[in-house]
C-alpha cells in the first residue's frame, strides 16, 4: 500500500486539523446553541454527551478506518469492500454534491456582510429613508433594520416562491468569489488543502476566544450563559429531545458524505487512526459548547438591551400621561408602579393599556433562530449596539467565511476522491483541471440560490437534500462492515493497521446499539414526513414585516420528495445492476471433483482440465457432462 503511489497528508497532524476543520462548521455556531436553547439548557447536554459515545465517535472511527484501510474514496472503498456496496459511494458522491451546490452560498451571504462592514455607519444598524427623503422605509418600520437588510438587501426576496425573480446582482458576485476562494484551496488535493487547514482551523477558534473575552464582558451576559447552563430537567422525558441530540452529534460530524473516507484515504497505512477519531469528535463537541456559551453571552446582552429598551419605552409612556416625578420611576421599582396605578386610575390606565409594552427578560432569552436567522440577523443585532461595531462585525463574518471554507474542503473531496480513483478520468485530467470542472458546475447549479426567491429553494435542500439520505447511508454502512465484509474481518484490518484490535465497546456499537439508534432515527424522520401533512415554508411578508407559512406548491412538493431518493436509490440500483452483469458474465456451472489418490488420471477421466494437473482438484467445464466412473489401478 506505500508503494501505490497515492499521495499522503505531510504529518497526522494536517489530517486532524483537516477532519476538525470539516467537522466544526456553521452547525456548531447556529444548530447546536439553537437546540441547547430550545430543550433545556444544561439539559439538552445530557442526551448529547450520552449520542455521542453511542453513536457519534463509533461511527466517525469506522468511516476513517475504511478510508484508511482501503485507500480509496468512497465509491473505491465500499467497492473494495463489496462489489454490490459500490452504489453505496455513489449515493455518498451525490449527497455531497447538492451539498456543495447550497452550502456554499451561505459563504457568499458572509462575504456580503464582510464587504458591508467596512462602512462607517453598519447598514443594519438604521433603517433607510424612503424614495422621498421623508421618513424611513415601511417595511423595515414594520420589522427592524437587521431583518430588513436580510429580507430586502442581502436576498432582495420575494413573498412566495412561485414568484421567480431574477439574479441578485451582488449575490451572484459573492456566490463566485465564494467558489474561487474554495478552488485555490483544493488547486492541487490535499497538497494544497493540507497547507490551507492550518488556517481555517486556527482563525475561528481565535476569534470565537477573542468574542468570548468581549462576550462576558457585556451588560446582560451573565443572563445568557446563566440560562444556557439552568437545566429544565423535563425535557429528558420528551423523545424529541434525544432524536435531536443523536442528529446534531451525527450531522455535526459530517457522517455519509464520504468526505472522512476520503481524507483518511491518504493517511498512511499503519496511522493510529483510533487515537484520532475520538480526538477530533471529542474536538468537535468540545467547540459546540464553547461556541454556546459565546453564543448565549450574545444572547443574554441582546435580550438585556431589548428588555431595557421596553422598560424605558414603558417609563416614558407612564411619565407622559400621569403626573410623576421623572426620577421617581427607575428599572426596579417600574413594575410596582404600573401595578400601583392601576389599582389607583384603573379607567384611565385602561384607555391607555395598548400603549404599554409587556416587558419580559424570559421571554426574550425564549426567543429562539436557528440557520440563517441566528447567523445573521441576531448576531448581526448584537454587533450594532457594541461600540467599535465594525471591528466586531469584521471578525463575525470572518469567522463564518473559515468555518464555511473549512467545511466546503471536505465537501469538495468527497466528490474529487473518488473521480481521481477513476482510471478513466485522472488519465485525461489533471489534479487541478478535474477539481477546476467540479467548481464550475457546482457554481453554475449554485445560481438559483442567487434569484431573488432562492432562499426559498436553499431552505428545501437544507432541509430534505442531505437529512434523510445520510441516515440511510450510514445504516447500510454499517450493516455492510458487520454482515457482507464481516466484523471479523474488519478487527483483522484495524489490527493490522493500528497494532491491535478494537476492544468490546466498537464491536457491541457497530453491530447493534449504532444500528438500533439509526432504525429509530430514520422512522422517526419517516413518521414526521407521513403525518405532517403538506410540507411548508416561512413566505417573508412585507406588509407586515414578518414571516408567514406557506404550503409548497406541487413541483416543490415533488422536488422535496426526490432530493433524497436521487442518491438513496443509487444503492439498490447499483446492487441489482452489479447482479445482472455478474449473472451475464457467468459461464457454465462448474463441478470441483477431489481426487484423493492419483490426481492425474481424475483430472484426466474427469474431463477438460481447466486447473492445473498437480492440483489434488479438477475443474470440469460442463456440469451436465458424464463422468466416467473412476477406476483405480493397482
Amino acid at each position: 500500500m506505500e508503494a501505490d503511489g497515492r499521495p499522503s497528508w505531510d504529518n497526522p497532524a494536517q489530517f486532524i486539523l483537516a477532519c476538525v476543520s470539516y467537522a466544526v462548521g456553521l452547525g456548531n455556531m447556529w444548530r447546536f446553541p439553537y437546540l441547547c436553547q430550545m430543550h433545556g439548557g444544561g439539559g439538552f447536554l445530557i442526551p448529547y454527551l450520552i449520542m455521542l459515545v453511542l453513536e457519534g465517535i463509533p461511527l466517525f472511527y469506522m468511516e476513517l478506518a475504511v478510508g484508511q484501510k482501503m485507500r480509496l474514496g468512497s465509491i473505491g472503498a465500499w467497492s473494495a469492500i463489496s462489489p454490490y456496496l459500490g452504489g453505496l459511494g455513489i449515493a455518498s458522491v451525490v449527497t455531497s454534491l447538492y451539498l456543495c451546490i447550497y452550502y456554499n452560498v451561505v459563504i457568499a451571504w458572509a462575504f456580503w456582510y464582510l464587504f458591508h462592514s467596512f462602512q462607517a455607519e453598519l447598514p443594519w444598524a438604521e433603517c433607510p429613508a424612503n424614495d422621498n427623503l421623508t421618513e424611513q422605509e415601511e417595511e423595515c418600520g414594520v420589522s427592524s433594520p437587521t431583518q430588513y437588510f436580510w429580507y430586502r438587501e442581502t436576498l432582495n426576496i420575494t413573498s412566495s416562491i412561485e414568484e421567480g425573480g431574477g439574479l441578485h446582482r451582488g449575490q451572484t458576485l459573492c456566490l463566485l468569489m465564494a467558489w474561487m476562494v474554495v478552488y485555490l484551496c483544493i488547486v492541487k488535493g490535499i497538497k494544497s488543502t493540507g497547507k490551507v487547514v492550518y488556517f481555517t482551523t486556527a482563525f475561528p477558534y481565535v476569534v470565537l476566544l477573542i468574542y468570548l473575552i468581549r462576550g462576558v464582558t457585556l451588560h446582560g451576559a451573565a443572563n445568557g450563559i446563566k440560562y444556557m447552563f439552568m437545566p429544565k430537567m423535563k425535557e429528558l422525558a420528551s423523545p424529541t429531545t434525544w432524536i435531536n441530540a443523536a442528529t446534531q452529534i451525527f450531522f455535526s460530524l459530517g457522517l455519509g458524505f464520504g468526505s472522512l473516507v476520503a481524507f483518511a484515504s491518504y493517511n498512511q497505512p499503519h496511522n493510529d487512526v483510533q487515537r484520532q477519531a475520538v480526538a477530533v469528535s471529542l474536538i468537535n463537541s468540545g467547540t459546540s459548547i464553547f461556541a454556546s456559551v459565546v453564543t448565549f453571552s450574545i444572547y443574554g446582552f441582546k435580550a438585556t438591551f431589548n428588555y431595557e429598551s421596553c422598560l424605558d419605552r414603558v417609563k416614558v409612556n407612564l411619565l407622559n400621561s400621569f403626573d410623576i416625578a421623572e426620577d421617581a420611576i427607575t428599572k426596579e421599582n417600574i413594575s410596582s408602579w404600573v401595578t400601583e396605578l392601576n389599582s389607583t386610575y384603573p379607567d384611565q390606565f385602561a384607555s391607555l393599556s395598548q400603549q404599554f409594552e409587556s416587558c419580559n427578560l424570559e421571554s426574550e432569552l425564549d426567543t429562539a433562530a436557528e440557520g440563517a436567522g441566528l447567523a445573521f440577523i441576531v448576531y448581526s443585532e448584537a454587533i450594532k449596539n457594541m461600540p467599535v461595531s465594525q471591528l466586531w462585525s469584521v471578525l463575525y463574518f470572518s469567522m463564518l467565511l473559515m468555518l464555511g471554507v473549512g467545511s466546503m474542503l471536505g465537501n469538495v473531496m468527497a466528490i474529487s476522491t473518488p473521480l481521481h480513483d477513476s482510471k478513466f478520468l485522472s488519465r485525461r485530467l489533471s489534479s487541478e483541471a478535474l477539481n477546476g470542472l467540479i467548481c464550475i458546475f457546482c457554481l453554475l447549479a449554485g445560481l438559483g440560490f442567487t434569484t431573488r426567491s432562492g432562499n426559498y429553494w436553499f431552505t428545501i435542500f437544507n432541509d430534505y437534500a442531505c437529512t434523510f439520505s445520510l441516515l440511510f447511508i450510514v445504516f447500510v454502512e454499517m450493516v455492510g462492515i458487520c454482515c457482507i465484509y464481516g466484523l471479523k474481518r474488519f478487527e483483522k484490518d484495524i489490527e493490522d493497521m493500528i497494532g491491535h484490535r478494537p476492544n468490546w465497546y466498537w464491536k457491541i456499537v457497530w453491530a447493534g446499539v449504532g444500528p438500533v439508534i439509526l432504525i429509530g432515527l430514520f422512522l422517526f424522520y419517516m413518521i414526521a414526513y407521513i403525518t405532517g401533512g403538506t410540507p411548508t415554508y416561512q413566505a417573508w411578508d412585507k406588509d407586515l414585516g414578518k414571516s408567514l407559512p406557506k404550503e409548497h406548491p406541487l413541483y416543490a412538493q415533488v422536488c422535496i420528495a426526490l432530493l433524497p431518493l436521487s442518491s438513496i436509490l443509487c444503492i439498490p440500483f447499483c446492487a441489482f445492476y452489479e447482479y445482472i452483469q455478474r449473472k451475464k458474465n457467468r459461464g457454465p456451472e462448474e463441478r470441483v471433483v477431489s481426487c484423493p489418490l492419483t490426481p492425474r488420471e481424475a483430472c484426466r477421466r474427469s474431463g477438460p482440465v481447466t486447473a492445473p494437473a498437480s492440483t489434488g482438484t479438477c475443474s470440469v467445464v460442463s456440469a451436465t457432462s458424464e463422468i466416467p466412473p473412476l477406476q483405480i489401478n493397482k
